[in-house]
């Protein structure tokens, strides 16, 4: 598995997407290290006058975004005009996600919205998507699931917590299996399998729907269309 990208091109990535944000807009907020740097960069935009409403996609970005003062909305309450979130594996314009498990309710946040910029590193990159497709499950879909995914050609593995005992347990109460395809030649097509395999909550797979992808680096951004 690819090792993270510096704290610094992370950065650069965040506040990149962050620029893009105007006075008035609805927000989706993503999870992990450089949808972070977006989330503070917003929070000084509004410290300084900038009207905004966020969507949180995690307790982590909710709490985040309360700490940096940004004005938070439930989605049923708002439409989004602007996403930015990270992803774990950039191929084109397709992703995988869910290295944070909020891969459910970034999906949703996302595809609502009316752009969505895509947050990365150098090291999020690839030519095909490989990286192991995080797939939250209900708990009691946990081995039906699994020997589905098998039967896809997939290793299903069941995330464990770090620091406790036991698995890893989404926002939405349920549990995620990372499974891993080898290369992934038609992400599409794996997508719809993975979304009708009973008892599967939501993919990390995300095909084709980044408007932008934000790369950023210690020397600056390069802001590529898919």
């Amino acid at each position: 598995m690819k090792q993270g990208g510096s704290d610094a091109a992370k950065r650069a990535a965040g506040e990149s997407a962050a620029e893009a944000v105007e006075d008035g807009m609805v927000v989706g907020l993503g999870t992990g290290s450089t949808a972070a740097h977006a989330i503070r960069a917003i929070g000084r935009a509004v410290d300084a006058g900038l009207d905004v409403v966020g969507v949180p996609t995690s307790f982590q970005s909710r709490e985040l975004a309360r700490d940096c003062g940004i004005p938070l909305a439930d989605l049923d309450d708002v439409s989004v005009d602007l996403a930015i979130d990270g992803a774990d594996e950039v191929a084109g314009g397709d992703l995988i996600k869910g290295g944070g498990a909020a891969h459910a309710r970034e999906k949703v946040v996302d595809a609502s919205a009316d752009r969505f910029l895509v947050v990365a590193d150098p090291t999020k990159e690839a030519e095909v998507l490989a990286h192991p497709v995080p797939v939250e499950v209900l708990p009691m879909a946990r081995s039906t699931v699994a020997a589905a995914v098998e039967d896809l050609g997939g290793d299903p593995q069941l995330r464990r917590a770090e620091r406790k005992d036991g698995p890893v347990v989404t926002d939405n109460g349920n549990l995620v299996l990372d499974c891993d395809f080898g290369a992934i030649e038609g992400p599409a097509g794996l997508a719809g399998d993975l979304a009708g395999v009973p008892g599967v909550v939501e993919h990390g797979l995300f095909v084709d729907m980044a408007d932008e992808i934000h790369v950023g680096s210690p020397d600056g951004v390069a802001v590529r269309t898919p």
